[in-house]
């Protein structure tokens, strides 16, 4: 079995069997994605963290079916319904729906019409329908009072019911209708009338007709959100008669092989196809269309939040963090280095003449102070007009003053998380903090917050939660072991998301930091409780020490190669720290002398690179970004204005920018490039900086359209 199960997964995925296998059993023996792709190169031929979590997958899907193929043999067995060929066609099936499809005419159910109709001894009557003679003489037969059979009508409505019944549950049928559902089916949603004002939103799907094979996910999402609130009647089927055509003629040529019907199989065909294949069938393709629009969502929501958590960090610099607001002012707080809060008050630059002067003495006397690098303002309510007040205030011009998107904060501040680090704290002062540490390093401040309050998904409450959860964590954790963390100064949140780790194991670091200081080597987590030897070569690789007893241990070197390092050292004739230092004795070293058993040129290539670069930080190098400082609300718009902007969501239909007026405005796909885009994330990114046109301004329903598509010179 797990053979075959290696190779199905081999040739679904387009991966070698033998690094399937490999992979598989990494995986089994514990081993994280992030740790096997980064530290296992060379026996799953360099698989990244997308293909050993699709292989990760697609093995947890084939166990699911083997687990529910046993369940089924199972209940058959004990029921005395299992043949030899049903168990040999039940363990070839290589899908849920097949092994479904196979177990539907066995599987207990509940009082059907079907049901009754065999209790009244109709079962027989059906078989002559079937076999296409004899049911008219029959009929009469089957009346019965004590069976409650009151008429030969009603007996041949009874097996007219187990006919539709046997139909509706045959393999054959139902993998051929589904085949016709999938290829032929129309996507037709109406208003409820009475509910016509409420449903505003949706309007554009009042008389919506779209052939399923060409709507897209997002529409899909909208739709289903527009019937669970009903607002919409949905219908997602073919054409009725011509499908109960195809059925007929499939189910007397295919099933019977007879080339002949009848009044009462005709009847049965289609009462079948109404009122148990037509409903069954449209459940299947909405689950189908569903999972496949949550899909496209998920990954889109994942690239989004790949991209914000991996934005280019400030770095170690003193920030003053302002969270602004109108009535009650605004927020501000100081934060040295490591994000530790130094200094909070709360200033009213938006409150008149005489609090502007005063806020802006509070802030010449704090920078001065705290010898401030940069000031981060929050970019939600009255964050333009705080902005515009700080850059106005003549501070140094060596200052950074940015904008800082703020979403989540409110979140964050009122979290456990917040409450644990600012215990004496109220929540504006967290909010304000975490504005701050976002400049600083938005991974590690925005790992404390649930990836959907972030604000940068496509339909986020409408797909599956748990599903989202998974994958977004799951991004989360890529972002983390790409970057690696500081073991000495990491938050629990971020710990957590450390291959091997988890909640447990990073409180007990944090615990035992508190304890007995700073890590000063890698090996002292050993020391940490509950951490063993299979959480300590996992997780040990992403950690890092900054001047630690060991400067490898400030690189992402794993411990099990410090030795192969020293060895590549003392035949160069240098220390092995002196590899870190210097280009010409790294050059000195040959490679290929040291493959050997599980080490080849993919993890020799991997240390020498991070040799040549202990410490690096693999994203970009931050750059600051302003608005046009004459538009500050919608009213400040005219169509045909040029502006800068920065792309903060990315969908499906396009991409949402802000432009510095509170509301975001859309550049629908179609406004992207003078060319055909299928997908907008081959054009723009989150965070990235555009300039676009302002093509249509909509103040009522506060809608803004923008386009990328500049001509030349403008």
């Amino acid at each position: 079995m797990t053979q075959s199960c290696n190779e199905s997964i081999a040739r679904q995925l387009g991966i070698a069997v033998q690094h399937v296998e490999k992979t598989v059993g990494l995986l089994d023996d514990g081993g994280t994605v992030p740790f096997i792709a980064r530290y296992r190169k060379e026996m799953t031929g360099s698989l990244d963290e997308v293909a050993i979590s699709a292989i990760r997958d697609s093995l947890e899907q084939f166990r699911l079916l083997e687990k529910r193929k046993t369940a089924i043999l199972s209940s058959l067995e004990e029921r005395n319904l299992l043949s030899e060929e049903l168990k040999a066609n039940i363990t070839a099936a290589s899908t849920r729906t097949m092994v479904e499809d196979l177990y539907l005419p066995y599987k207990q159910k509940r009082r059907t019409r079907a049901v009754i109709a065999r209790e009244r001894g109709l079962e027989p009557l059906a078989g002559l329908i079937i076999e296409n003679g004899g049911y008219v003489e029959a009929a009469p037969q089957y009346i019965s009072a004590e069976l409650g059979v009151s008429s030969a009508d009603e007996a041949l409505a009874g097996a007219r019911d187990i006919v539709a019944e046997q139909i509706s549950e045959n393999g054959k049928v139902r993998d051929y209708l589904r085949r016709i559902f999938r290829r032929e089916s129309i996507v037709v949603s109406k208003v409820v009338a009475k509910k016509k004002e409420e449903a505003v939103k949706f309007r554009d799907y009042f008389d919506w007709y779209e052939p399923v094979t060409k709507i897209a996910g997002h529409r899909i999402l909208a739709l289903l959100r527009g019937e669970d609130l009903k607002y919409l009647r949905l219908a997602i089927r073919p054409d009725t008669a011509q499908t109960q055509e195809l059925l007929k003629k499939f189910y007397i040529n295919s099933v019977l092989r007879s080339g002949r019907t009848n009044a009462e199989l005709d009847l049965a065909l289609e009462d079948g196809y109404a009122r148990l294949l037509a409903p069954s069938l449209e459940n299947e393709l909405r689950k189908e269309l569903k999972e496949r629009a949550d899909g496209e969502a998920i990954e889109v929501f994942s690239q989004n939040l790949k991209e914000l958590l991996l934005a280019p960090p400030l770095g170690q610099k003193r920030v003053l963090a302002l969270d602004p607001g109108y009535r009650t002012g605004a927020k501000l707080v100081c934060l040295d280095e490591q994000g530790t809060l130094l200094h909070n008050e709360t200033i009213y630059p938006t409150q008149g003449a005489q609090r502007m002067r005063e806020a802006g003495d509070t802030l010449h006397r704090l920078v001065k102070r705290f010898a401030i690098g940069a000031v981060a303002v929050g970019n939600g309510t009255a964050g333009r007009e705080t902005e515009s007040f700080v850059r106005a205030l003549g501070l140094d011009d060596t200052i950074l003053i940015t904008l800082v998107n703020e979403d989540g904060a409110s979140i964050y501040s009122a979290s456990a998380a917040a409450r644990r680090e600012f215990p004496s704290e109220d929540i504006t002062v967290r909010g304000a903090v975490s504005i701050g540490r976002r400049l600083q390093d938005p991974l590690a401040e925005l790992v404390k917050i649930d990836p959907k309050s972030i604000g940068v998904g496509q339909y986020q409450h409408d797909v599956n939660q748990a599903e989202l959860k998974r994958s977004l964590g799951e991004v989360v954790t890529r972002c983390v072991n790409s970057v690696g963390v500081e073991v000495n100064s990491a938050s629990v949140e971020l710990l957590g998301y450390v291959a091997g780790l988890g909640e447990t194991l990073a409180a007990n670091i944090v615990q035992w930091r508190q304890d007995n200081g700073v890590f000063a080597k890698r090996s002292d987590l050993l020391k940490v409780a509950r951490l063993g030897a299979k959480a300590y070569e996992q997780c040990a690789g992403f950690l890092r020490i900054r001047d630690g007893k060991n400067p490898l241990d400030n690189t992402g070197v794993h411990p099990e190669r410090y030795e192969l390092v020293r060895q590549m050292a003392r035949d160069t004739g240098v220390a092995p720290e002196d590899l870190l230092r210097s280009e010409a004795s790294r050059q000195r070293i040959h490679l290929p002398e040291y493959c050997r058993g599980d080490v080849g040129m993919e993890t020799l290539s991997d240390i020498m690179e991070e040799l040549a670069r202990p410490g690096r930080d693999p994203r970009a190098k931050f750059t600051t970004f302003c608005f046009d400082e004459t538009v500050h609300a919608i009213e400040d718009l005219r169509e045909g204005m040029i502006l800068p902007a920065i792309i903060t969501n990315v969908t499906k239909f396009g991409a949402f920018a802000d432009i510095g007026v509170k509301q975001d405005g859309l550049i629908h796909i179609s406004q992207m490039a003078d060319r055909f885009v299928e997908d907008p994330g081959e054009i723009v990114r989150l965070r990235q900086q555009v300039r676009v046109k302002v093509l249509e301004i909509d103040s009522a329903r506060k809608r803004i359209g923008l386009s990328l598509r500049l001509r030349k010179g403008e």
